[in-house]
């Protein structure tokens, strides 16, 4: 394997605009492929807008929702990854011909269609269904895998997927400021928002405090650390429906540390070297080297039902 330069980008997206949000996918992925860099990751739904989806009916997620491949969107994507010669990773709403609906995240570049996961554990509207398999695949040389914002607080997920191969995780996500059980979670105060320019400290405080980066800084470098893979994180920012979000995407490398990081209160991206020789010098390379899985084979594959409460979601939804 060689170098790779890959963006993490964030942007404020609108509901269900996706003219306009592939609009700022085209504008980020110029502007990323300008500077050097050959793929870029942008958050979850970034294609249509996420929390939005949980006023909807039934049949306006799949109105929203389009065939993957073959839906415009896709199309899209395809023609803006040939045009600037970069591969794009990105997020929607999918449905199939049976009128099944899932939260998928895709890679495509100039050949077209080159992985699609659908999210593993999916809960903003209860019409999505879960996927049911793992996605690991080639791009550029290096094996990747795609992980969707809660699939990767499962730590199983992301174990699983280092061990089918994955030297990268693309993680995107729409995530942090909303209420948790966790002491210091909580929705950030949209008025902080409009008043960024004015006043960009008291956001900032809001952002990178405990609703924000600092709990991510709590899991997310360990998921690199642990299994010895590069993480690319990528974030909404601003408003997402009547829910702030603080972006703050980055790249971190398999010993842990945060390659790069927006840092922007806006829309943004960041490009960063990926080495192949960290993948074999990291710990995380070595631990799983060292796993004995006879130990505990039984214990993490015993009969388990999943439950899955997401308490902010639950509250609004009374």
């Amino acid at each position: 394997m060689e170098n790779i330069r890959i963006a993490s980008a964030q942007f404020e997206h609108r509901n269900g605009d996706k003219k306009y949000n592939l609009s700022m996918i085209e504008k980020l992925a110029a502007e990323a492929a300008a500077k050097g860099a050959q793929a870029i990751a942008f958050h979850e739904c970034s294609i249509s807008g996420y929390t939005f989806a949980r006023h909807l009916s039934t049949e306006q997620l799949l109105d929203l929702a389009e065939f993957v491949p073959g839906g415009e969107s896709i199309n899209q994507l395809i023609r803006i990854a040939t045009k600037y010669n970069i591969a794009i990773l990105a997020g929607l709403f999918e449905k199939d011909k049976e009128g099944n609906i899932y939260k998928p995240y895709v890679c495509v570049d100039s050949t077209g269609l080159i992985a699609s996961h659908r999210k593993l554990h999916p809960f903003i509207h209860g019409a999505l269904l879960p996927g049911n398999q793992y996605t690991v695949f080639e791009l550029l040389g290096w094996k990747c895998g795609i992980l969707i914002c809660y699939d990767n607080n499962v730590v199983e997920n992301v174990r699983a997927t280092a061990l089918l191969g994955a030297d990268i995780i693309f993680m995107p996500h729409v995530t942090m400021c909303t209420p948790s059980t966790r002491p210091g979670a909580g929705f950030v105060d949209p008025e902080l928002w409009f008043n960024r320019e004015s006043d960009p400290t008291s956001l900032r405080l809001e952002f990178d405090g405990m609703k924000g980066r600092a709990w991510l800084m709590k899991w997310l470098p360990a998921r690199a650390y642990d299994n010895g893979v590069y993480a690319v994180f990528s974030n909404a920012i601003g408003m997402d429906d009547d829910q702030l979000k603080n972006g703050c995407s980055m790249i971190i490398d398999p010993f842990g540390d945060i390659l790069e990081e927006c840092r922007t209160l806006g829309d943004d991206f960041v490009i960063a070297t990926f080495n192949p020789e960290k993948l074999y010098q990291s710990g995380g390379y070595r631990y799983r080297k060292a796993r004995r899985p006879e130990l505990y084979k039984d214990i993490i594959g015993k009969p388990h039902r999943s439950e899955q409460k997401v308490i902010w979601l639950q509250e609004e939804q009374k």
